[in-house]
């Protein structure tokens, strides 16, 4: 076959074995990815037949990354960013720092030298978020406040891991590794990683001043012609280009150019149509990137070093999980909270794959130790989703069966309660408001200004301190539980507003609710028309659905000015 067209054969055998191989797999019940993976073992050069061209595989899961990550930033703003920083910086950092011990220990106990023993230990420090992205989205809670908390996290992990892939080449002499890339003599390493950080945050603050006035006018303009493919093009243009352009002149990676693309794109009145416009093509270059991947696998290393492999899969799904529940419980976050962030961390992903092939050309890291990185990375992408929805069933054995984690849900938190000094106009006949975000924002001040006493339940801490702080009465939890609705007067409240995008535990509250008082009124919002339909035919009270109300609003404008 001519070498000219092995980038179709890629695409032809890529592709068209990931879909028959992703059917079969979700027949099986198992995620597609898995599908995904077992394709890019199968024409990868570890396994006999057919194998595909890994160099054009490599760049076109660089591009998947890309929109991927453009796709995260578009639905995550600077905004929520930082409305979880409290949990998420310090969570992030000391996460990292613990899986690299654990890393560093096992390779050390191997006879690794301690270079390789490092950067084996910061692979295995860095969860995929392209893996979490997929995974929150399949269940419903990319917006809600455990998928913020969630990618907020790993959006940590991914600056500090543009700093280790940035750092690593001057300091590979100085970690006794290949010299090549070495610091040069008598340079100091402050000023590798003063250089370092300067890069980094010339590019963050470029994009945060200027990006996010000049991108939005961009897409703007090129809406005003008309024309749908130039506006494709302009936002996968974008993607693409400030990935490269923030590799080129700052030296920042691929993935965090095109996140904060992403992020300066969302200030656009027309990032909704971007992320749509762009799908298509993001989903299928996530499968060439699962695909790409599995390539780099040698299933025989399974066979060959099975407890390395094992000791591998418990430093990311055992070590890291219980460091990040730790966590996330000492910041007095609900149990559920805790176990759902444990299991989005509890696989490896794209920056465990460049730094380990960084680290292998720098001669740091072992060959048999990517291998090994490898493999635990596609058993714990793999079984990601699975451990994703053993959270609810785990949660509910550990209340049963565990008295201290009946202790821990009911520990004494001022957050958790309403404080004794609370006006009685507040503790009946008001409205129980779940979830102050941007819809729940909305309704308080509509509230307010009608003077309506209301309480908020919210999840997260900083938002219940700052109603605190206006004397607005709030507490502290996931309102799934029953507790946190007791504590704000459910049971004499005369109307529930669940204003959380998190549908998935909206008819235990509703239960909850019903059961301490039977006549109260419920508002539930929601975004799926199917959704909606299940919970109307469930007696859910009132349910709004986003498009519908727009569509409605938009009507009820349009026929006054037509008919004025």
């Amino acid at each position: 076959m001519p070498h000219s067209i092995s980038l179709i054969n890629t695409l032809a055998a890529g592709l068209g074995l990931a879909l028959i191989l992703g059917i079969l797999a979700a027949k099986a019940r198992l995620p597609a990815l898995v599908g995904y993976l077992v394709a890019g073992v199968m024409i990868g050069p570890f396994t006999p037949g057919f194998v595909a061209d890994a160099e054009i595989a490599s760049q076109l899961a660089e591009i998947g990354v890309m929109l991927l990550m453009f796709g995260v930033g578009l639905h995550f703003s600077l905004e929520d960013l930082l409305a979880v920083r409290r949990i998420a910086l310090p969570g992030a950092i000391v996460q990292i720092a613990v899986a690299t011990l654990l890393g560093m220990g096992v390779a050390l106990g191997w006879g690794w030298s301690v270079a390789g023993a490092l950067v084996c230990g910061l692979a295995l420090s860095c969860a995929s978020t392209v893996v979490l992205l997929r995974a929150l989205e399949t269940l419903g809670i990319l917006d809600s406040f455990t998928g913020r908390v969630a990618v907020g996290w790993l959006v940590v992990e991914d600056l500090a891991m543009v700093l280790v892939l940035v750092l690593l080449p001057p300091v590979a002499g100085w970690l006794e590794g290949g010299a090549a890339q070495a610091v040069p003599p008598g340079a100091p390493l402050w000023q590798a990683l003063g250089l370092t950080l300067l890069q980094v945050g010339g590019f963050v603050l470029l994009m945060l001043v200027v990006g996010r006035r000049v991108f939005p006018w961009i897409l703007w303009q090129v809406t005003r012609t008309g024309s749908r493919e130039l506006f494709t093009l302009c936002v996968v243009a974008a993607a693409v280009g400030i990935a490269f352009g923030s590799a080129a002149l700052f030296g920042v990676s691929f993935a965090l150019g095109a996140f904060f693309a992403g992020m300066v794109m969302r200030e656009s009145e027309f990032s909704h149509r971007a992320a749509e416009e762009s799908l298509p093509l993001r989903d299928a270059f996530a499968v060439l990137f699962f695909v790409s991947v599995g390539m780099l696998f040698d299933p025989w290393v399974v066979v060959q070093r099975p407890l390395q492999v094992l000791a591998v899969l418990a430093i990311i799904m055992v070590g890291k999980s219980a460091a990040a529940t730790a966590l996330v419980l000492a910041f007095r976050y609900p149990l559920r909270t805790a176990l759902k962030v444990a299991a989005s961390l509890a696989q490896i992903g794209e920056f465990s794959f460049i730094l380990i092939g960084l680290g292998g050309n720098l001669g740091l890291l072992p060959r048999e130790g990517q291998s090994l990185v490898l493999a635990g990375a596609l058993i714990s992408i793999a079984l990601n989703p699975l451990l994703f929805r053993m959270t609810a069933p785990v949660q509910q054995w550990l209340r049963e069966k565990s008295e201290f984690a009946r202790r821990l849900e009911m520990r004494d938190d001022p957050l958790a309660e309403l404080p004794l000094s609370t006006h009685e106009k507040f503790l009946a006949r008001q409205v129980v408001l779940v979830g102050y975000g941007r819809v729940g924002r909305r309704i308080a001040e509509a509230l307010a200004v009608q003077d309506v006493p209301y309480v908020v339940a919210e999840q997260n801490r900083d938002i219940v301190e700052r109603l605190r702080g206006q004397g607005i009465p709030a507490v502290s939890g996931d309102a799934a539980d029953p507790a946190v609705l007791i504590q704000a007067h459910i049971a004499r409240a005369r109307l529930l507003v669940i204003a959380t995008p998190d549908t998935l535990n909206v008819r235990q509250m509703i239960a909850t609710a019903r059961t301490l008082n039977p006549e109260i009124e419920t508002v539930v919002r929601t975004h799926s028309e199917e959704e909606a339909r299940r919970l109307e035919q469930e007696d859910a009270g009132k349910v709004f659905l986003g498009e519908e109300e727009l569509a409605q609003s938009m009507a009820r404008h349009v026929v006054a000015r037509a008919t004025a």
